[in-house]
């Protein structure tokens, strides 16, 4: 039943002062959380938001991390690969430039905008974003790469390409020989950095920061 004092209050309350509920759109004040707490959405039980220490200098040690192996998960060998007497070694980019010598473009195009082209724009967002924060200065261009950072998540794909290279290996392991390469294991890290640092980057965190001067999501 809803309660119509409360409701009364929320309409006098500007929308920049309302969350709404990304399940079922409840309109709600902000609540006040100490580090460590969250909130949930009292109509449907969503998690609304978690208040998560020091986001700022941990999400700045993953983007720089996840910059790091991003070179060696790219352009080393991913696997070396032996096949009636030819051996190579196959590396993401060789794998772009494999499917564009063969013809195929536009694959090409989508493998290299998706595992590397997108993946880096995300990360240099990112770490201009928590810079801005950090430095205290550039904000309103953090605002807008935070936009563009949230209209590209949906974009970058390393866990899709990762389940490709997983298929191939399986399927040629009967058929060559197979030995894995150091840049598996910078891709995997590269992945696993990427969502470890999307769990730490807290949006309403990040948001709350950038929208008010001199403020500082670290703790």
């Amino acid at each position: 039943m809803p309660d119509p004092a409360g409701m009364s209050r929320l309409a006098a309350l500007p929308l920049d002062k309302l969350i709404a509920c990304h399940d079922c759109d409840l309109l709600l004040s902000p609540p006040a959380l100490s580090s460590g707490e969250k909130a949930v959405c009292p109509q449907c039980g969503h998690e609304l938001h978690v208040q998560r220490h020091n986001v700022v200098m941990r999400s700045l040690a993953l983007v720089i991390a996840a910059l790091a192996l991003y070179i060696p998960a790219n352009f080393l060998p991913i696997m070396h690969l032996n096949l009636w007497g030819q051996s190579s070694n196959e590396t993401l980019w060789s794998g772009v430039l494999g499917l564009y010598n063969s013809g195929m473009q536009g694959v090409a195009l989508v493998v290299f905008l998706c595992s590397m082209a997108i993946p880096l724009v995300k990360l240099l967002c990112q770490l201009v974003v928590l810079l801005s924060i950090r430095l205290n200065c550039g904000r309103s261009l953090g605002v807008r790469l935070y936009r563009y950072y949230h209209h590209l998540r949906d974009w970058g794909m390393l866990e899709v390409y990762l389940m490709g290279v997983l298929v191939a290996i399986v399927k040629l392991a009967d058929m060559a020989q197979l030995s894995l390469g150091i840049g598996l294991a910078c891709f995997v890290g590269l992945l696993l950095t990427q969502v470890w640092l999307e769990v730490c980057m807290s949006p309403q965190q990040i948001w709350g920061a950038l929208s008010h001067q001199g403020a500082y999501a670290g703790d």
